[in-house]
């Protein structure tokens, strides 16, 4: 059945011809497949999603989070294909290309998590940062089959992973000449916008920062609320179950918190869910009541005549949006503010910081390496960028693609004495 919803300019790809070869699956479904079967996708599963992979052997990684804010994304698809009145039998929102989009939208995370983002932008803030989301796309459209070489998304599906719409110095003229913390894409990726929109400027009104970083398709507005629901969620249960929250923790947090009368009740619900050993099934029917909370609103902008992906706006019950934030509140003040979790990201950043040093002062501070650090695809790499900034980049690229255990492995043999014999080396 044809899908209405969808016209060529959603279709079109940015190489070529702006087509691909003919195949027995939809443009749709072959960016998902092409996602699936990649490295960048695979290593997802040593990379920290809250707490660093390999502690325990039940909590999410990046991979596990992604596969299920990609089932959620679907379901949220799903839902709206039946009980909007705006869609129908022949004219929705295709679920491959939002299961493809949640799939794809932590891609570009470095290891140890936003720590270790954080990190990477701090590094790079002398050759255009580093952000998560402006990596996915740098992956998908440059590097992810090799250099220079992606995967030739559709324009919708590159649409769809776009989170932010504003280039780095753009954020860092809006941040007084500093360098912006996150929610950019980088300076060289100002043709991929270019391509997303077909040309067409920004109106004056999506200025750079909040306004125009908030303009996102409806694709990219469904991952955004899958996203926020997998981790408000899902971070409370792993959370419990790796034992930094229990019921008194929760108890004395909220009787400090001045909490309305919904909160609360919330509350009231999740200490029973603890002592009642259900926290895990009491999360997950949290899951289907956050889906159909979604309604979809008819917007007007400049791209709406174009695509109907910007047709529509997403809109979420207010009460389960502030549900929601009340998790992430809660997570963020006892989780991820707590001394343990910042020790172990202080352990990453110094890892992290010690092998840029190491590998930019080796390959681009000197004229010829003395040391063999990288590996020999990446150093030639390196060697034939005509610029500072561009060799640098290609380092970035390779520890951000790093595993949590790939990069305290290779710290280890730089920095650790007792660590190097033949079986430490593969």
């Amino acid at each position: 059945m044809n899908n209405r919803f969808y016209s060529p300019f959603d279709y079109e790809t940015d190489a070529g011809n702006g087509k691909r070869p003919d195949d027995f699956r939809s443009p749709f479904e072959v960016d998902r497949d092409r996602i699936l079967h990649t490295s960048a996708f695979r290593r997802l599963q040593s990379k920290t999603q809250v707490f660093l992979s390999g502690e325990y052997d039940f909590y999410r990684t990046r991979l596990t989070h992604s596969l299920e804010v990609a089932q959620i994304g679907r379901a949220i698809a799903k839902y709206l294909q039946r009980h909007d009145a705006h869609l129908s039998a022949d004219y929705f929102i295709d679920g491959d290309l939002v299961e493809a989009v949640c799939l794809s939208h932590d891609l570009g995370h470095p290891p140890f998590g936003h720590a270790g983002e954080n990190t990477l932008n701090r590094v790079m803030s002398d050759y255009g940062g580093f952000e998560g989301n402006a990596q996915t796309l740098r992956l998908m459209t440059d590097t992810i089959y090799g250099h220079k070489r992606g995967m030739q998304p559709t324009r919708a599906f590159m649409d769809g992973v776009l989170k932010y719409k504003s280039l780095y110095t753009e954020m860092r003229s809006l941040n007084g000449g500093k360098p912006p913390k996150n929610h950019f894409l980088y300076d060289h990726q100002c043709d991929k916008l270019d391509f997303v929109f077909g040309g067409r400027d920004f109106p004056v009104e999506l200025t750079p920062g909040k306004m125009r970083n908030g303009f996102k398709s409806i694709e990219c507005q469904i991952m955004d609320w899958a996203d926020d629901t997998a981790y408000s969620l899902n971070d409370i249960v792993d959370s419990i179950q790796a034992g930094f929250l229990n019921g008194d923790r929760i108890r004395a947090w909220a009787e400090a918190s001045a909490l309305d009368e919904a909160q609360s009740a919330h509350v009231d619900g999740l200490l029973k869910a603890i002592s009642d050993g259900k926290v895990e099934g009491a999360m997950g029917r949290k899951i289907g009541q956050f889906v159909q909370a979604t309604r979809l609103e008819e917007d007007v902008n400049f791209m709406s005549g174009e695509t109907n992906r910007y047709r529509y706006r997403l809109v979420i019950d207010p009460a389960v949006v502030a549900e929601s934030a009340l998790y992430k509140k809660l997570a963020y003040e006892l989780v991820f503010t707590s001394h343990q979790l910042k020790q172990l990201e202080f352990k990453g950043d110094r890892m992290l910081v010690s092998l840029f040093e190491a590998f930019v002062g080796e390959y681009v501070e000197e004229e010829k390496p003395s040391f063999q650090l990288l590996p020999p695809e990446i150093a030639a790499l390196v060697s034939v960028q005509e610029t500072k900034p561009a060799k640098v980049r290609v380092i970035c690229d390779f520890l951000a693609s790093m595993t949590d255990s790939a990069a305290a492995r290779t710290y280890r043999r730089l920095h650790d004495p007792t660590f190097g014999s033949i079986v430490d080396l593969v």
